[in-house]
């Protein structure tokens, strides 16, 4: 656009929303002003037209019934009858023989107007020495005569005339009131965005602390307000897990990385022969693998964020992949002098991604034999209750402090008693992710409310996503299914 142009009042007005919605309220107003002026127009002078149509109509129609029914001669009487009757002066009549002779009514003469083909004539009239207008239909009698009815409008001009001033006025009062509505509308959404503006302004300035002030009306701008408040913290919070996050990689992959170097280097200054060399070198191999997986592991999650795997879904049934998880964590519990236990319905269908279902469940049952102490009993459980698949995970450990609780699925977070064992903190970050990919939500509690140690129970609310009468495939065997390079919280 020419920049010329864009400084045009008009220009700007178009290209501003609220100068858009202003035009568009008067263009309205407008619309709605010029209905109600038709309308009346329509009820009044059209009416007063329509009435003195009807009354000539109606007149003409008995006079000529009055010629066919008496003759000629009873047509006179009848014409001078009418004007002796017309108190207000305002009828019009004049009858003609074949020889152009009046014979009847106050007209002088006929007019040139009534030679025209149409019935209907509207003709300047002077009387009394003032200008005036009638309203004429001419009727044939036949044999010559011809006969004008009609009447004086002068008065209905003046009427009209009055009519016309006064919707004139009103149209004038209408448009200013129209403009100043649209001025005063198009200040009122400027003033209400005005806080959005400033806020957008100070954010990208780079005061991510600001947020849009919100008013008690709770109308349309307060819920866009609240919403970019939200998508404010939620930004907010984001970047302060990317913070955390690059903090805790370098913190947390600062050790086995100086560990791995330093085997490496002592084993290049003292190894003795050539096996304590490779087991140093193997050593360092397996400390590289285990920083691979971190990696691996953060990109999963992010995966999974994204939403990338959704379109993975398809339906399944989730009883036959929890009971072979059991099956297969149950040796583990074994080994650990633990018992794990499963509580499933024959079927379970949802609408999901499996691998991924797979890899949270997997990581719940890691973590609860990880904390679970020997003896202990690890519950693995699941139902449907109405449109949403419960799946829960409940061990004997130590649980979580309300404190922790808030923070887990955070990245890399560990809780002080999980310090010493091994991990990555990543477990329950990619359990989080894929019950979000899911719509879903993870809702942690104790195990043995009031007990102590009062154990932690993990519970996976899914919808299950599967239309009614809708069919689920089997999932195969846990062992080929299981994603590789995941660690566990």
């Amino acid at each position: 656009m020419n920049p010329g142009l864009a400084q045009l009042p008009l220009i700007g007005l178009l290209r501003s929303a609220s100068g858009r919605f202003a035009l568009f309220f008067t263009a309205l107003f407008a619309a709605s002003a010029t209905a109600a002026a038709v309308v009346l127009w329509w009820n009044t002078a059209g009416a007063l037209d329509r009435q003195t149509d009807a009354a000539i109509r109606a007149d003409a129609t008995a006079l000529s019934e009055r010629r066919v029914d008496a003759g000629l001669a009873a047509l006179v009487p009848a014409i001078v009858d009418r004007l002796a009757l017309d108190v207000q002066n305002e009828a019009l009549y004049l009858l003609l023989g074949p020889d152009g002779r009046v014979l009847a009514g106050n007209l002088e003469a006929w007019p040139a107007e009534a030679n025209a083909d149409a019935p209907w004539i509207r003709m300047p009239l002077l009387r009394d020495g003032a200008e005036s207008e009638a309203r004429l239909l001419r009727v044939d009698l036949g044999d010559g005569h011809r006969l004008l009815v009609g009447r004086d409008v002068a008065e209905k001009l003046r009427l009209r005339a009055l009519l016309s001033e006064g919707l004139a006025w009103a149209a004038a009062s209408s448009a200013l009131i129209a403009v100043l509505g649209a001025w005063l509308l198009r200040r009122a959404l400027e003033d209400r965005l005005a806080p959005v503006y400033g806020t957008a302004a100070a954010i990208s300035a780079g005061d991510l602390s600001r947020r849009v002030p919100l008013s008690d009306r709770q109308d349309e701008f307060d819920r866009l307000g609240m919403t970019m408040n939200a998508m404010l913290d939620r930004i907010a919070q984001l970047m302060e897990g990317v913070r955390g996050v690059s903090d805790a990689i370098a913190h947390d992959l600062r050790t086995p990385i100086a560990r791995a170097r330093a085997k490496l280097e002592e084993s290049l200054d003292s190894a003795a022969d050539e096996e304590a060399l490779r087991a140093a070198v193997e050593q360092g191999i397996a400390d590289l693998d285990d920083i691979a997986r971190v990696f691996k592991a953060v990109l999963r999650i992010a995966e999974v964020e994204a939403g990338a795997r959704r379109a993975a879904f398809a339906p399944l049934d989730l009883a036959p992949m929890l009971a072979d998880a059991a099956e297969l964590y149950g040796a583990a519990a074994e080994a650990g002098e633990q018992v794990l236990e499963a509580a499933l319905p024959e079927a379970l269908p949802l609408v999901g991604d499996r691998d991924l279902l797979l890899q949270a469940v997997a990581n719940l049952l890691d973590n609860a034999l990880k904390f679970n102490p020997p003896g202990g009993r690890v519950v693995l459980g699941a139902h449907q209750v109405g449109s949403v698949v419960e799946i829960w995970v409940a061990d004997d450990g130590p649980g979580l402090a309300l404190a922790d609780r808030a923070r887990v699925g955070e990245r890399f977070f560990r809780a002080d008693a999980a310090r010493t064992t091994p991990g990555s903190g990543l477990g329950l970050s990619l359990v989080r992710a894929v019950v979000g990919l899911h719509a879903g939500e993870v809702v942690l509690a104790d195990s043995h409310p009031g007990a102590a140690p009062p154990g932690l129970r993990v519970t996976l609310r899914l919808p299950t996503g599967v239309q009614p009468g809708g069919t689920a495939g089997l999932v195969p065997g846990l062992a080929a299914a299981l994603p590789m390079g995941l660690p566990a919280a």
